[in-house]
This record gives C-alpha cells, structure tokens and sequence, in this order.
C-alpha cells in the first residue's frame, strides 16, 4: 500500500438526528465537532436518518398505494379492460356501398409430378 495517499481510517461517532441515537463505528470521514463517547473523544458526524428513525426499519412504514399497476394503467390511459370489463359490444354492420365486382376465379394448374428418386449404386 502507497503511504500518503489514503485517508485515516479511525472511529467516529454516527447521531441520528431525528431520533438522538448513537453508534460507533469506524470511517474515514471527518467532522468538525467531537463528542467524548466511552472515555474517547471520537468525531462527530450527524446524519439525517437511519436504521433508528426509518419507518421502513422501525415498522411504521405504511402501504400507501392500494391499487394494482394494471388498474393504474387504465385509469392513466382511460383502458377498459380486465377480469371485470364487460363484454365488447358486437360490431355493427355497415350499410353496403356500391356493388363490388365479382372475384375472378383462376383455374388451377396440374399437379407437379414428383420428381425421381436418385438410385444409389
């Protein structure tokens, strides 16, 4: 390992600021304040949240989405469709236009015959 190039690897202590709780690990990173933890004064680095305040983590975490992602779709693109959906209507048939000439009918060819099978000698 090159000396001078990587930063010191020591403990700090990690606050959540939303709940006050404390852990100590070990970090790199640097903070301008530090707290006596333990008999050690350690660096000081707040965070926002953690594992201690997180609703996911705490089990207060709720599910706010009640719908599925299909009936989502529809009401997005206004789709009916589904288990639910009711039948399509029949289709409705169209008024007949002028008459349409009569299809051509083609006479087919003769059969090919098959070709010979070639002998193996």
């Amino acid at each position: 390992m090159k000396s001078g190039i990587h930063p010191s690897y020591r403990k700090v202590l990690f606050v959540d600021s939303s709940s006050g709780d404390e852990w100590v690990s070990y970090s790199t990173m640097t903070g301008s304040d530090t707290r006596a933890h333990k008999g050690e004064d350690l660096p000081l680095i707040r965070v926002d949240i953690s594992s201690f305040s997180h609703p996911f983590w705490t089990g207060q975490s709720r599910e706010v989405d009640t719908e599925g992602r299909m009936d989502r779709f529809r009401r997005r693109y206004n789709v009916k469709g589904g288990a639910n959906a009711a039948a399509p209507p029949a289709p409705v048939a169209k008024p007949a236009a002028a008459a349409a000439p009569a299809p051509v009918q083609v006479e087919a060819a003769a059969p090919a015959k098959p070709a010979a099978k070639a002998k193996k000698k």
